[in-house]
């Protein structure tokens, strides 16, 4: 077919005129948004008879609803991955988008948004400082400054047009990275409420028909795709000046019952979706394992000279230890089925031998002391306490960790990112040049850890042991020793 990038994407030039009932209204109009849900609402769509329509809302001042009207909603997905260890590319043309507002030039528009008859859903991704209260908001001094606000008096109009009829409530399902941030979100609503005055009838319309629908989502977005962008616009018959790129791995963990599927035909789309009635052993499923492995490579894997996350899992020696530190010594202290979290410990290794992204590790080295007593710490003191004895390949991790805070390694300064205060005690502590010294403080750092990890049987020992090693021998040769010596 001959190439037409000469003429812009839209519904004129693509014949995806199909108009759709607004059954949506999604705050954010960004990169993780579209290749998320809209991803999965055209989905349903097309293979569910969903027939649901998008109203995007951009949530700031500044944002991209004017590119999205210029291409009638019309965007381009590009998936790319390895699942079950071959690589997979797809690309979809989403088409659920039907109408792009901006609240900041057009306010009543917005609010119109709430009188639409075939209104159900309530999406959002306002990032995780999206879901806040801003105490100088009022009902009348629009548009509002936060989100939750702004959700407030769409709400309020919707309750003031259809009179309250409890069959004209919103599901609300936010989609931003905190936990509970639907519990979050109705709260903040509820202050909004009383602030506002809006009256008791209002309240208990928000807190027995609104839904509302705590979330975990996963998907790796790197969005659009600016240095590889010829060869993306190569394989379309359109300019797409909205190219979205995201990994072919998605999970969408909703906490909700049979009233939400139901509503949402997830059960008739193979996608990764789960509707549960608790998301918090899934949530902990991904801190553990996907954050947690995450974690628990990188100070090590840097020092032993990998630069990526797929050179650390394609190397023998590194790949073989992050293997076993999930499946050996994170998975045996979760709660859920073993099958089930081997299977998602399986996708992970899978996403983190995506050929397509590019993850430096120095990247992910942000703050990793407070990510490790968040993430693998946990994984650590339960095996400990429930085998009775320490897990080799944490406990040499968080050894690497507190040497990637020492001194240079083989003569190049390490890529330490952490807040100045944990930089220079680290280093303070460091000066000593004494591993049981160095082990003993920074173990008994309440600060780093929240509790005095010196009183874990052994931990001090040992982590002195592979400090020593570590400096004599090299990490490989290190851990090799450090196996022996704890047996």
């Amino acid at each position: 077919m001959e190439k037409t990038l000469n003429k812009q994407l839209n519904r004129e030039n693509t014949g995806l005129q199909e108009k759709l009932p607004i059954k949506v209204v999604q705050f954010g109009e960004g990169n993780f948004l579209r290749a998320f849900v809209d991803y999965i609402i055209d989905k349903l769509n097309k293979q569910a008879d969903f027939n649901a329509g998008v109203a995007v809302v951009q949530p700031l001042p500044k944002g991209m609803i004017h590119m999205l009207n210029d291409q009638d909603g019309l965007y381009n997905l590009f998936m790319k991955g390895v699942k079950k260890g071959k690589e997979i590319q797809q690309k979809e043309t989403v088409s659920c988008i039907q109408k792009s507002l901006n609240p900041y030039d057009d306010y009543e528009a917005y609010l119109k948004l709430a009188e639409e008859e075939s209104l159900e859903f309530v999406i959002s991704n306002t990032t995780e400082a999206g879901i806040a209260f801003d105490e100088n908001d009022t009902l009348e001094g629009a548009p509002h400054n936060s989100f939750p606000a702004k959700l407030t008096a769409l709400l309020y109009r919707r309750f003031q047009h259809f009179d309250g009829a409890a069959a004209k409530a919103l599901t609300i399902i936010p989609c931003e990275l905190i936990n509970y941030n639907a519990d979050t979100l109705k709260e903040i609503i509820l202050k909004y409420a009383q602030l506002w005055d809006l009256g008791p009838d209002f309240q208990k319309w928000i807190e027995e028909e609104t839904g509302f629908h705590n979330t975990l989502v996963d998907r790796i977005v790197p969005g659009y795709p600016a240095a590889d962008i010829d060869g993306y616009q190569k394989e379309l018959e359109y300019k797409d000046n909205l190219i979205v790129s995201a990994e072919v791995f998605l999970l969408w963990v909703i906490e909700g019952d049979a009233k939400l599927k139901s509503k949402i035909p997830f059960d008739k789309i193979d996608e990764n979706i789960r509707v549960v009635q608790d998301m918090q052993p899934y949530r902990t499923r991904k801190v553990r394992i996907l954050n947690g492995a995450h974690t628990t490579m990188v100070p090590f894997s840097i020092m032993y000279g990998n630069e990526t996350v797929k050179e650390t899992l394609d190397d023998d020696f590194t790949g073989k230890f992050v293997k076993k530190a999930i499946f050996e010594e994170i998975i045996p202290t979760l709660d859920l089925p073993k099958e089930e979290l081997e299977s998602f410990a399986s996708d992970v290794l899978d996403r983190f031998r995506n050929p397509f992204i590019k993850h430096q590790l120095s990247s992910i080295a942000l703050n990793s002391i407070s990510k490790f007593k968040v993430r693998v710490l946990p994984s650590l003191l339960a095996y400990a306490k429930d085998q009775n004895s320490l897990p080799q390949h944490l406990v040499f991790a968080l050894a690497c960790l507190i040497r990637f805070y020492g001194d240079s390694w083989k003569g190049s300064k390490l890529p330490v990112n952490d807040d100045e205060a944990v930089v220079s005690q680290m280093q303070a502590i460091w000066k000593t040049k004494d591993y049981q010294a160095v082990s003993e403080k920074v173990l008994g750092h309440t600060g780093f850890w929240e509790q005095d990890l010196t009183e874990v049987p052994d931990l001090q020992e040992a982590v002195a042991s592979a400090l020593k090693l570590i400096d004599e021998k090299g990490v490989q040769e290190a851990f090799q020793e450090f196996e022996k010596q704890t047996n």
